[in-house]
């Protein structure tokens, strides 16, 4: 600190700089005050909506929706155009021409404010945040116009807030009617896919297998007694081609079993081809029983959803029905914005005293400052610390009207001109 390193020198410094410490705390607690003064006025004035609950216990299936609600109605109401609007209608900011929109619409945006009160009971978890009231407090420099803003905003809110529910009521009754008659119409066109299906595999379906099962062996049984006819007879022809002489008659037989033969064989044939046919069914068999089971269990999901969305739908119903008979959740004004009596503390006397305390320590570092720019040796002990000589006798500073006889001058110089002298013989 300099020569500053102890409560007397630091009272010395204050008694020589006195004056000037002084005339700048005077003159900073003069502007101080001035400033505060100067301070505009600020009035506040609130309006209180209480958010009141539905009517019929447990109607409102979605849950309380009112912090969302609020919390939506307060950014459209803090939108440039709305806040533009309330300027124009309540002619705020005439006494200051030299503002813009913006800096209009940002002082209007700041001054006003949303506070939620949430209620009171033990939140479920999971569910949406629960409002009781909202608080809208508006700041201006007259009274009259905040509570003329604040009571705006207010009213706004329950507009808007009405508005809402119903259009957002009418919106989910609509999105699940739509919801349910798109999902029936694909529960109809999987049951029309599903009848074509199995219309065209009918032989290949799993509740045909054990027919057709049976019918493969009735048709075998009925093939291996053709081939027996058959056998039967090619062995009457060889008989009679094994003659020498074929007789008439034996050739009208020979003619009529060739015909036998034919007709047996086309028999075959036919058998042959419905064995194979329901064999290949019965190999589709496994193929078809996975595309059923596509098919029910997208007819299964289907009718889930329909059930989910038919319950929705009915309580988008009641929803409806109740926000039309005013018994569901909504907002009402409990009390409105009355115009304040007093102003606010614009914190002019925080200013003035900030203002003292800021000019006391300027003041004294301005004193530290100019002492350190002249250093002098004021006292033996800054004398000693300075250049480590000790002095002898120290004269105090003696005021310019008291004067001291000449005799005490004389023995003090000579008193202390004798132990210099003793100094130096001791030396």
């Amino acid at each position: 600190m300099g020569q500053i390193q102890s409560l007397d020198e630091l009272i010395g410094l204050l008694l020589r700089r006195k004056l000037l410490i002084m005339v700048i705390v005077c003159i900073g607690m003069v502007l101080s005050v001035m400033f505060g003064l100067s301070r505009p006025k600020v009035f506040e004035s609130g309006a209180v909506i209480q958010v009141e609950m539905p009517v019929v216990e447990g109607s409102d299936a979605g849950g309380s929706q009112s912090a969302k609600l609020l919390q939506s109605i307060e950014q459209r109401l803090t939108t440039r155009d709305n806040l533009l609007s309330i300027i124009e209608r309540h002619g705020l900011f005439a006494d200051a021409p030299g503002l813009n929109d913006d800096q209009k619409v940002t002082a209007l945006r700041s001054s006003v404010t949303f506070q939620s009160v949430a209620a009171t009971g033990p939140a479920t978890y999971g569910a949406p945040a629960s409002v009781s009231a909202l608080i809208i407090a508006a700041r201006l420099g007259d009274g009259d116009q905040a509570a003329r803003v604040a009571n705006d905003f207010a009213q706004s809110v329950l507009d808007l807030s009405s508005a809402e529910q119903a259009a957002r009521a009418r919106e989910t009754l609509a999105f699940y009617q739509q919801e349910a008659a798109r999902i029936s119409a694909d529960i109809a066109q999987v049951e029309a896919d599903l009848a074509m299906f199995k219309s065209s595999n009918q032989g290949a379906l799993p509740q045909a297998r054990d027919s057709g099962r049976e019918e493969i062996s009735a048709l075998e049984s009925e093939l291996r007694r053709i081939q027996q006819e058959m056998l039967s007879v090619k062995g009457q022809q060889t008989l009679l081609t094994s003659k020498e002489r074929l007789r008439e008659t034996d050739k009208r037989q020979l003619a009529d079993l060739q015909a036998q033969q034919e007709v047996l064989a086309a028999q075959m044939a036919a058998l042959d081809q419905q064995i194979s046919g329901l064999r290949n069914n019965a190999a589709q068999t496994p193929d078809i029983e996975r595309d059923l089971a596509s098919f029910d269990r997208r007819l299964q999901q289907l009718q889930s959803q329909y059930e989910s969305i038919t319950t929705r739908q009915a309580e988008a119903e009641t929803n409806m029905r109740l926000e039309q008979a005013q018994q569901a959740e909504r907002f009402t004004l409990l009390e409105r914005a009355l115009v304040p009596q007093y102003a606010l503390g614009s914190g002019g006397k925080k200013l003035a005293l900030l203002g003292s305390v800021a000019s006391l320590f300027g003041a004294l570092l301005l004193a530290f400052g100019l002492d350190l720019l002249h250093p002098v040796v004021r006292s033996s002990a800054q004398m000693e610390r300075q250049l480590g000589l000790r002095p002898v006798i120290a004269i105090p500073e003696l005021p310019a009207q008291s004067r001291l006889p000449a005799g005490i001058l004389g023995r003090l110089s000579g008193w202390f001109g004798l132990r210099r002298n003793a100094k130096g013989l001791n030396g």
